[in-house]
């Protein structure tokens, strides 16, 4: 048996950070695993230049993700003031950039893309060498010391994230736990309201079979979301595991 944090996560608006290529900045479909340190550590307040209270989070937990729904994809574009590219000039921050000489400052289009009425169910756990305590991470979530929001500061939480400590046998009975209904309505209902798909996805790290003791249609591929260092946004590879399952199915 072992004890997991559960809390769930809804939002009008949310973005789940990719690799950032030039001018689009795209979002994934669920959070990964930065993101959930991310939202952990401005819960416990954990500031961005706190390495080693980074270090702490990032070491202490492991983390599984159940995308109940993954939102409607919404592009926004945006026009960015730049300065043009110059030979033996670097701009090191955005403040340099916005302080360049005006003659060589030039508007760029950009987009950023968010996921509209997601909903995901986390769970998390302790490893060996845990140095935080689920309650402490229970009660932080419940009273935040800075403000929580999914991915962007324009994203914040749009129903409360219900974290509650459960022990259960297997992975999967954490992430199907049932939450207060967002709309309501019954779940039959709630699921036409809220326009949840037919399919749910699993996604986890440890092992193939950790979800439910069956490594039988899951799938891996490398994530780089493991957060080594938040002031120079460094990110380092990790081993990704999901499922795809048919809603209703998940017990």
């Amino acid at each position: 048996m072992t004890e997991y944090l559960v809390f769930r996560l809804y939002a009008p608006l949310a973005s789940w950070g990719e690799a950032a290529v030039g001018e689009s900045r795209p979002t994934a479909s669920y959070p990964g695993r930065s993101a959930i340190i991310g939202l952990l550590g401005a819960a416990l307040g954990v500031r961005r230049d706190d390495d080693e209270g980074q270090r702490r989070l990032r070491d202490s937990l492991g983390i599984a993700i159940k995308q109940r729904s993954p939102g409607s994809l919404l592009r926004d574009y945006h026009t960015v003031q730049v300065p043009a590219s110059q030979s033996k000039v670097t701009y090191r921050t955005r403040r340099d950039e916005l302080n360049a000489p005006t003659k060589v400052i030039h508007t760029i289009l950009s987009s950023r893309d968010y996921r509209c009425d997601g909903l995901w169910t986390v769970a998390l756990w302790l490893t060996p060498q845990a140095e935080v305590a689920l309650e402490d991470l229970e009660q932080a979530l419940k009273t935040p010391y800075f403000p929580l929001y999914l991915g962007r500061k324009a994203c914040p939480p749009g129903a409360p994230l219900a974290p509650s400590r459960r022990t259960f046998a297997r992975l999967r009975d954490a992430l199907d736990v049932d939450f207060p209904s967002l709309s309501g309505k019954e779940p039959g209902e709630e699921r036409r309201v809220l326009r949840l798909p037919e399919n749910v996805l699993y996604a986890w790290e440890g092992a193939a079979e950790l979800l439910d003791g069956n490594g039988r249609g899951v799938e891996s591929s490398e994530a780089w979301d493991d957060p080594l260092n938040r002031r120079r946004w460094q990110f380092g590879p990790r081993t990704e595991y999901r499922r795809v399952t048919r809603a209703g199915e998940e017990r």
